[in-house]
């Protein structure tokens, strides 16, 4: 009965280590769109330079829409990124993530080649995504609050 205990625990554990990473990592690529990370740690290091990256990886849209999809990923990533770290509606952010994360491997992959793709690990981020949200049982999530607040209110 112990070892039931300590394996529920290990896939707790994994669940929060897979929200707070993927989450943080939307986070920390949004941080560097808009500068906040120094030179030395930055991918784009301002938004121009995203944009830029934007266009090169999607060649195939209009120039028109660059700043649009942009802006869409970036919203995106903001929030898949906070509703990941605190667990709102995890399974549903989580499946979203990895398709998104699979839409920018592909993209990536059409590009500038599968190598960056594999080397930035984006494909590996893609399939943590679709494995979060297959991790059902509730631990440190906002979800758990709106469970607890549901089955109270049916009780009275």
């Amino acid at each position: 009965m112990h070892h039931l205990s300590g394996e529920k625990m290990y896939y707790k554990v994994v669940k929060l280590f897979l929200r707070f990473s993927i989450g943080a990592g939307f986070l920390s690529a949004v941080a560097d769109r808009f500068g906040m990370w120094s030179a030395y740690n930055s991918a784009w290091g301002n938004w121009d330079n995203f944009l830029k990256y934007t266009a090169a990886i999607n060649p195939w849209i209009f120039p028109s829409l660059v700043s649009f999809v942009a802006v869409t990923a970036t919203a995106a990533e903001i929030v898949f990124g906070i509703c990941l770290i605190i667990g709102y509606r995890t399974e549903m952010f989580a499946k979203l993530s990895g398709i998104l994360l699979l839409l920018f491997a592909l993209a990536m992959t059409s590009t500038v080649g599968i190598k960056k793709v594999f080397d930035a690990s984006v494909f590996a981020a893609s399939a943590a995504s679709f494995a979060l949200s297959l991790l059902k049982e509730k631990y440190m999530e906002l979800d758990s609050f709106f469970i607890n607040q549901k089955r109270t209110s049916n009780r009275t």
